[in-house]
């Protein structure tokens, strides 16, 4: 049998003593300078190292090199009270929970009236001393008052109101305090250093969590963890599963479904979080927590997250991800009833249920604010572009259709029909204006399959989503434009919709050959064939302010100009608004100009589109 990991490591000086300095260094100072009290009380949370400090004080006051701050651990005395000793005669520990009357304290009164048997003083140390009754303080209180020379009272407990008063005027009070989280991770991974257990990245955090500041608490935590480990040492997945956390992975998708706005996936992920046994207040308390973690991002930017302590790097990225596509405004929104449904979830016979209905309120409320004119995200569901549409559409603006007859979505026609359609629109097009990566043959090779869609792949797509923004890099115009101003709203029916923060974004990414670009990415990434389509939606609202948008948002069609302006489909009203709505065209700079300042490959950014294809493409212009 193996000693406890809490006991093992006890510290047997102040120095050792983790996370308590406003304590130590004054003891440590009275000590040095002989002015020790003949009373102390020890007051703080359990596992904070109250009765810890109180035998290390005993120890330094029997050095036979003392009174010291820090014991010589060779004498007697330091040897008997240190980590595993014996004790001393001399050092007499009560537990007060059960020595607390008055005969018990008439014992004490008796006992104190003796000489120490070998050291300098008798130290009587009571734990737990607000478990005393009144009738049993009254009987100490002279002995506290005017003790023998030779006896030091300490007394520690975690209520030190519950110690009558007259005792506490005759002591000198150190509160000691919870300790930080970052304080007390590094303890813990020296703590494993030294025993030479490996822990996964993203444990200790969790054993900190668990342990709640408490050293003690802490320790036992990670000695369950370490006792339970295999070769590869303490595991992420083993610990979440023990300590009963939400796997970071439902988290990530439930703050994605609430910044989409999606109800379908965020539903699914309590069906989840149910089918994997979780407990659902155990979840909306850490997902209270991970919404903190976005407010304090998303309200101080980069420098909030010195305020999270340890997070490994790739979920920091999500979350300032997570924090910029949800905003302030609707983070607090959410907070506030996460907070409410968690208040309520106390003792509740149906927890689930409660989960439910937190989950519609969430969704209810972006509902709520859209129809306000307050700023949502992913409102916006509303097809605006297709792969298979001309990358010069926004040249030949087509009339306004008849309303009674809307145009028919492009996924209905024969493929060929499309591919025609795409080859011809490419060679009416001037060669410097059509970028050579775009052609009809991906939808030839590949077929789109109407099947992909649903919560499963929402959620897929979102998931993964960093790793298709990576392929799609090299298309650095798309790129900039979609990882900065766009998020996934929904896959359904074999179409990805990516939800823009303004119409003017929405209507450029159709204009273009981006819907083309980010579908081949998602293709070569996931494997599934999809087309794309802009909606708009704001992914993120200036602070104190709000975006006026339309409770229904406004299509985008073939005929759509690239400033924005929405024709064809939309009733009047909705088209007055949305035109009043939409930023300046002028005021966005041209999409074929924009280059990024990290790309290598583009020094001659001022080139004609013409110059371009003659010098890196090697073509030729055969008609202008």
């Amino acid at each position: 049998m193996t000693v406890a990991l809490y006991r093992r490591y006890r510290p047997d000086t102040f120095a050792d003593v983790v996370g308590q300095s406003h304590v130590t260094e004054p003891l440590m100072q009275a000590l040095r300078s002989d002015k020790v009290g003949h009373a102390y009380l020890f007051s703080g949370p359990r596992g904070c190292g109250k009765t810890t400090s109180a035998r290390i004080l005993a120890r330094c006051l029997n050095c036979a090199e003392g009174p010291t701050d820090t014991p010589c651990g060779k004498c007697a005395s330091c040897v008997e009270l240190a980590r595993g000793g014996s004790g001393s005669v001399d050092m007499v520990e009560i537990d007060a929970a059960s020595h607390n009357g008055v005969d018990d304290a008439r014992e004490l009164r008796e006992r104190a009236a003796f000489a120490p048997a070998r050291d300098r003083y008798k130290i009587f140390i009571l734990d737990e001393a607000h478990m005393v009754t009144t009738q049993g303080f009254n009987a100490l209180l002279k002995l506290v008052e005017e003790p023998p020379p030779h006896v030091r009272f300490i007394f520690a407990t975690t209520e030190p109101e519950k110690v009558i008063g007259t005792i506490r005027s005759r002591t000198h009070h150190y509160p000691f305090r919870l300790v930080p989280p970052g304080m007390l991770t590094d303890y813990l991974g020296t703590l494993c250093a030294s025993e030479g257990v490996e822990v996964a990245g993203g444990v200790l955090p969790l054993v900190v969590r668990a342990g709640g500041g408490s050293v003690r608490d802490s320790l036992s935590v990670l000695d369950q963890l370490m006792a339970g480990s295999g070769e590869g040492g303490v595991t992420y997945e083993r610990a979440i599963s023990l300590l009963g956390f939400t796997d970071a992975t439902l988290l990530d998708d439930a703050v994605d479904a609430l910044a989409a706005a999606d109800g379908a996936s965020l539903f699914d992920v309590v069906g989840r979080v149910m089918a994997t046994g979780h407990e659902p207040r155990r979840f909306v308390e850490d997902l209270l927590e991970r919404l903190r973690d976005l407010l304090i991002l998303a309200a101080s930017g980069e420098a909030g997250a010195k305020a999270l302590g340890e997070v490994p790097e790739d979920q920091l990225d999500r979350m300032k991800d997570q924090s910029r596509r949800l905003g302030l405004e609707r983070g607090s929104r959410a907070g506030d009833l996460v907070n409410d449904a968690l208040s309520h979830m106390i003792g509740a016979t149906a927890p689930r249920l409660h989960l439910e209905l937190l989950c519609a309120r969430l969704i209810a409320a972006d509902a709520g604010a859209g129809a306000r004119g307050e700023t949502t995200v992913g409102r916006a569901q509303v097809p605006t572009t297709s792969v298979d549409r001309p990358p010069d559409a926004h040249r030949a603006p087509a009339g306004p259709e008849p309303a009674s007859a809307p145009r028919q979505p492009a996924a209905s026609e024969p493929e060929p029909t499309r591919a025609k359609r795409a080859t011809a629109a490419a060679s009416a097009t001037p060669s410097h204006e059509t970028p050579p990566a775009v052609t009809s043959e991906p939808s030839e090779t590949v077929p789109l399959t109407a099947s992909a869609g649903g919560p499963e792949d929402t959620e897929l797509v979102r998931r993964r989503w960093a790793e298709v923004l990576g392929t799609l890099e090299r298309r650095r115009v798309t790129w900039a434009m979609v990882s900065q101003s766009a998020q996934v709203a929904k896959v359904d029916a074999g179409v990805l919709t990516l939800a823009f923060d303004n119409q003017a974004l929405a209507g450029r990414f159709g204009a273009g050959p981006h819907a083309e670009n980010v579908a081949l990415a998602v293709r070569e990434t996931l494997g599934l064939a999809i087309r794309v389509e802009g909606a708009v939606g704001p992914v993120q609202a200036p602070v104190g302010g709000s975006i006026a948008s339309a409770t229904t948002a406004p299509q985008i069609s073939q005929g759509t100009p690239s400033g924005g302006t929405s024709t064809g489909t939309t009733a009047p009203a909705a088209h007055t608004a949305s035109t009043t709505n939409a930023p300046p065209p002028e005021t966005e700079p041209p999409l074929d100009d924009e280059t990024s300042p990290d790309d290598a490959a583009a020094p001659d950014s001022k080139l004609s589109g013409a110059d371009v294809i003659a010098q890196m493409l090697g073509g030729t212009v055969v008609k202008d």
